[in-house]
């Protein structure tokens, strides 16, 4: 199923913000024996079932008329969840002192997965504090990126307003 996801990107940016709601980004990967084209879709609101729901059917539309995946594959559209994934430097920058773990597909000093607090993007890298030192790594060396939630936070701040 591999297309470039810049293709499919510029294909669906486009509708997704016309619906009204922010491209997060898409994911494609390889369930058994099932590729899986996953879209990540987000609103102030939040996301309920029913906003998947309206993006699945326009997407699945656009993406049978303009026919850009070859072979069968699954479409899925949800949230981006509390361990939202990462995939451009403005949603690096924007979450600026969140902790997030990436994985690299070239290792750097033998290093494939980085786990840090986001200090922010210089030029096209992102800096990350990992234990106390700053590590810049290049976006386009990036395979996979994920906020990391702070449960312990997320679940005190509840019990707080009960």
């Amino acid at each position: 199923m591999r297309l470039s996801s810049v293709k499919l990107t510029n294909l669906l940016k486009p509708l997704v913000e016309d619906l009204g709601y922010e491209f997060v980004g898409l994911e494609q990967r390889r369930d058994p024996g099932n590729p899986v084209l996953a879209v990540y879709i987000d609103n102030p609101d939040g996301i309920a079932v029913e906003d998947c729901e309206r993006v699945s059917r326009e997407a699945a539309a656009l993406l049978d008329v303009e026919d850009p995946i070859p072979g069968q594959y699954s479409l899925e559209i949800s949230s981006p969840g509390l361990d939202r994934p990462l995939f451009t430097l403005e949603q690096f920058e924007q979450f600026t002192g969140e902790q997030a773990r990436i994985s690299l597909y070239a290792p750097i000093e033998g290093r494939r997965k980085f786990k840090g607090i986001i200090l922010g993007v210089d030029d096209d890298r992102i800096k990350l504090d990992v234990d106390g030192m700053e590590v810049l790594l290049d976006t386009g060396n990036v395979a996979k990126a994920r906020l990391v939630p702070d449960y312990d936070n997320l679940f005190s701040k509840r019990e707080e307003s009960r």
